[in-house]
């Protein structure tokens, strides 16, 4: 049956949803790449809450799309940013979401790397001595649940960091004290607008040598750097300058295909939001790359980066309303409630187009369930045919 889709212009168009998804199962380990999906949180749509409370989580809906990702070979990157951490996911929530993730990858054997930040601390301006007291609270954490860390972006330090040599103290104090190799991210402005001037600049090459300048001076405890500054460019240019074996994350969610498949002089590995909900066809595209094929991983991958550019167009911050609207849509979840009431973070032309393309790509698995729910959304806005 026809569904009638709102444009950004008010008008409605018709769209013709396809009834059969892609066949997409569950496959060996990937042997090239190492590849994360930083995963979304389910709200407890029950729960008497403000934007202003602290979060209520499903857990066992939150716990089930873990098990997903992990089923289809790709590891979990939990309480990042795509769990909404710091926009509705506050410490103690993420505390208990690093808790309860990492026992059950241990008991599914599945891949898990956890966010280590400041959040905890409160609004008002920090010294130094009480962000590094911050950070060390949550590498604890994750430490004891037996996850690797990674060292996320803080607002608090950005806020108090006078320049670069107050970035160099930080982590270098961090990665002398962390227990093993650890990912450090940096996360762009266009994520979140407090990170402007992250590394002490907002001069991006000046950044880029502080960043390098931390690395260099730890280089055995740095698994990898994950960079989310969406520019190719950039990162390819970062990717080149690394000490060897530290793997650089692509966190580009508008230039994923070419960075993972690389070029002769390297390649990076994934730590990406958009692996929510493109994780079954991300894992089949990996699987193909596995074998050589960079042709036949590039056709798969390829054609999502126009869903993934819609769902992270600016304010990007809000990409997270699209990716749980797709959760909802593909049956790993019972409703469209986030964490903070996020979910109103989109608008309904937004959402439609997200359905669209999603659907176009065979991503749901039960495209009259995907068709359903998305005719409820039409009809709760007044959308009629």
């Amino acid at each position: 049956m026809t569904l009638h889709l709102p444009d950004a212009h008010g008008a409605l168009r018709a769209y013709e949803p396809r009834t059969q998804p892609l066949a997409l199962t569950p496959g060996t380990p990937f042997t090239s790449r190492t590849v994360f999906s930083a995963a979304h949180v389910v709200a407890d749509p029950y729960a008497d809450t403000t934007p202003d409370s602290p979060a209520a989580v499903d857990w066992d809906a939150t716990l089930a799309f873990r098990r997903h990702l992990w089923a289809h070979g790709l590891g979990v990157a939990e309480a990042m940013d795509t769990a909404q951490r710091g926009m509705g996911l506050d410490w103690a929530g993420a505390a208990e979401l690093i808790r309860r993730s990492a026992a059950e990858a241990k008991a599914t054997g599945g891949r898990i790397a956890c966010g280590v930040g400041t959040d905890q601390l409160p609004g008002t301006p920090a010294t130094l001595a009480e962000v590094r007291a911050a950070y060390e609270e949550q590498l604890a954490v994750v430490e004891e649940s037996g996850a690797r860390a990674i060292l996320m972006a803080s607002r608090a330090l950005a806020a108090t960091a006078r320049g670069p040599e107050d970035y160099l103290e930080v982590y270098g104090h961090l990665l002398r004290q962390a227990a093993g190799p650890v990912i450090l991210h940096w996360l762009g402005p266009m994520f979140d607008p407090a990170l402007e001037g992250y590394w002490g600049s907002s001069d991006l090459d000046a950044a880029t040598d502080t960043f390098l300048d931390v690395i260099a001076a730890h280089p055995d405890k740095v698994d990898g750097i994950k960079v989310s500054l969406l520019d190719a460019r950039r990162e390819i240019g970062l990717r080149r300058r690394l000490p060897k074996g530290v793997r650089c994350y692509t966190g580009d969610d508008f230039n994923y295909p070419e960075l993972i498949a690389g070029d002769d002089q390297g390649f990076s590995h994934a730590l990406l939001g958009i692996f929510d909900p493109l994780g079954p066809l991300a894992a089949e595209a990996v699987r193909v790359l596995d074998t050589g094929d960079t042709d036949g991983f590039r056709a798969l991958l390829n054609p999502t980066v126009e869903l993934s550019r819609h769902l992270f167009q600016a304010p990007t911050r809000f990409y997270k309303t699209g990716v749980v609207f797709l959760a909802w849509l593909a049956g790993h979840q019972s409703h469209f409630a986030m964490v903070g009431g996020l979910q109103s973070a989109r608008s309904l032309p937004h959402l439609a187009r997200a359905y669209e393309l999603a659907d176009r790509l065979g991503l749901f698995p039960d495209p009259k369930l995907a068709e359903d729910r998305m005719r409820t959304l039409l009809h709760l806005y007044g959308v009629t045919p």
